[in-house]
C-alpha cells in the first residue's frame, strides 16, 4: 500500500508540473493541467467513458498486483487477496481525488487531494509524497 499510494502521489506531482501547486504564472492551471481537467470532466459526464475508466482501473489493479507479486511461483492466495484489496482501495481513493480536483477546477493541488484521500482510507500510513526518505 505504501508503494502504490506513494507512486500515485508522485505521478500526480509529475503530471501537474512537478511542484504540486497546480498553477502557472497566469490565473489558472498550466496547459497540461487544463487538458487533464477537461479530460476528467468529459469522463465524469460520459457514462461510456466512466465505464471504460472502471475497466482500466481493474486492468491496472491486476498489473500492479502482478508486478508487486515478485514472481513467486506459489503465491499465498490470502496475501494476493489482501494486496489486490489494498491496490483497489488506493485506485478508488485516487479516483475520488481526481473527481474532486475536476469539480474544484484544479484549485487544490492534485497530489494533496490524493494524499488526503489515501489518508481517509488508510489513516496516516501514506506519506505526503511517495519518496521514502
Amino acid at each position: 500500500m505504501h508503494r502504490v499510494g506513494g507512486a500515485l502521489v508522485d505521478a500526480a506531482t509529475a503530471l501537474t508540473g512537478g511542484d504540486g501547486d497546480g498553477y502557472g504564472y497566469g490565473d489558472g492551471p498550466v496547459a497540461s493541467e487544463r487538458f487533464l481537467l477537461d479530460c476528467l470532466r468529459l469522463m465524469v459526464a460520459t457514462p461510456a467513458l466512466r465505464a471504460r475508466h472502471l475497466d482500466s482501473q481493474y486492468a491496472l489493479q491486476q498489473a500492479i498486483a502482478d508486478a508487486l507479486g515478485d514472481g513467486a511461483a506459489d503465491p499465498d492466495p490470502d496475501a494476493a487477496f489482501r494486496a489486490q484489496a489494498a491496490i483497489s482501495a488506493c485506485l478508488a481513493a485516487m479516483h475520488t481525488a481526481l473527481t474532486r480536483w475536476a469539480e474544484e477546477d484544479g484549485r487544490t493541488p492534485l497530489p494533496d487531494l490524493i494524499a488526503r484521500a489515501l489518508t481517509a482510507s488508510f489513516g496516516d500510513a501514506v506519506p505526503a509524497t511517495g519518496r521514502q526518505d
